[in-house]
């Protein structure tokens, strides 16, 4: 679902990856409309960076973008499936267990990227 970030949506991405200067993806040309692919994306540098990069969130953050990934406004169809895993797994660890596995279902039926 394409939507323009809220102030809260760049608060959480700037702390992702407070190297984000532009919001703008360099591949597509259009602006973030997700927090999550442009850090999988453009600024993790690998599977370990990823995870530290959400680990930065406290736990209302990782709520809020739970809450945003299960109501659709979130995409982590472009999310690199690596990455995807270490999400859930930290949803399941910091946020519930249900949620976690809510969120792996969620990104399973999203199918395949076509950047």
């Amino acid at each position: 679902m394409a939507r323009t970030l809220s102030e809260k949506d760049v608060e959480i991405l700037k702390k992702l990856a407070p190297e984000c200067a532009d919001f703008t993806c360099v591949g597509s040309g259009f602006d973030y409309q997700s927090i999550l692919p442009p850090v999988s994306n453009h600024y993790a540098l690998d599977d370990d960076d990823f995870e530290d990069r959400l680990k930065r969130l406290d736990i209302f953050e990782l709520k809020y973008l739970s809450e945003v990934i299960l109501d659709g406004s979130e995409s982590l169809g472009c999310i690199q499936p690596e990455h995807a895993e270490i999400l859930v797994r930290l949803m399941k660890e910091r946020v519930s267990e249900d949620v976690g596995e809510k969120v792996r279902v969620l990104y399973e039926a999203t199918g395949v990227c076509y950047y």
